[in-house]
């Protein structure tokens, strides 16, 4: 077959190359009102794609019945925390103790946030940090968990690749949640406007699709490490392409 016809997943080989451009969302001071308008949109694109569900199912994945606890939780480039904690909501009772860090290089997390997540017995604070520092940090705290949620597309090559090292150093376990790069999902988010979603996020949602993963690409991207690592890497859903790593004997 050739390289014209070549097909991954059902998908024309025009959909195999990554596009990275910067998004507008990234870029606006968190008080800019188109920002604080294209977070409640994506609040509302989460909710249409099912995200909290999809994000459940990828942490059963990794965090087993019998648990240490408190189960400790790092939620990279968090955004608002908002979807987390529909997570927390939702799932509470059976995940036990919980303390959670928001990392997120702007802090806007609201003070109610973090209430809200002690109302659903989870210990939440937020990290104001640049995520590619803290995964760099030779030293520092450990987590069973890291969590990214639609975050990771924003990296490529050496930079991606830095990025899970650090977590592959710092955590027993990932948890990702990313765009799906398909044709089906480029065209649906040509289409968010429907959704009432302002100009930025109409912008940056096709931006994402671009930029978001099929096959096994993260895994492919994960480092050569001394220590055996579990990996499942699928679709859940026509918009989302997930991958959940978790270090072979760690405690659940």
């Amino acid at each position: 077959m050739s390289a014209a016809t070549r097909r991954i997943d059902g998908e024309p080989t025009a959909m195999l190359t990554r596009i990275l451009e910067p998004e507008t969302l990234d870029h606006l001071a968190p008080d800019d009102p188109a920002a604080l308008r294209s977070r409640r949109d994506l609040r509302r694109v989460n909710r249409v794609m099912g995200a909290r569900a999809i994000l459940e199912r990828a942490l059963a994945r990794v965090v087993g019945g019998e648990r240490r606890s408190p189960l400790r939780v790092i939620e990279v480039g968090c955004g608002d925390g908002l979807l987390m904690l529909d997570v927390a909501r939702a799932r509470s009772p059976s995940m036990g103790e919980v303390e959670l860090a928001l990392l997120d290089r702007q802090p806007i997390v609201a003070p109610a946030t973090i209430d809200a997540y002690a109302a659903a017995g989870w210990r939440a604070r937020p990290v104001t940090a640049d995520v590619l520092e803290w995964a760099g940090a030779s030293r520092g705290e450990r987590w069973d968990v890291v969590v990214a949620n639609l975050f990771l597309h924003h990296f490529e090559g050496d930079t991606l690749h830095a990025l899970l090292a650090g977590c592959a150093r710092r955590a027993a376990a990932l948890v990702a949640c990313e765009p799906r790069r398909s044709r089906f999902a480029l065209t649906a988010s040509h289409l968010v406007g429907f959704l009432g979603a302002n100009a930025v996020t109409r912008r940056d949602a096709v931006l994402s699709v671009r930029a978001g993963f099929i096959g096994t690409e993260l895994g492919a991207a994960w480092p050569s490490t001394s220590v055996a690592w579990r990996f499942d890497e699928y679709e859940d859903g026509p918009f989302t392409h997930c991958f959940c790593a978790r270090r072979e004997g760690a405690p659940s």
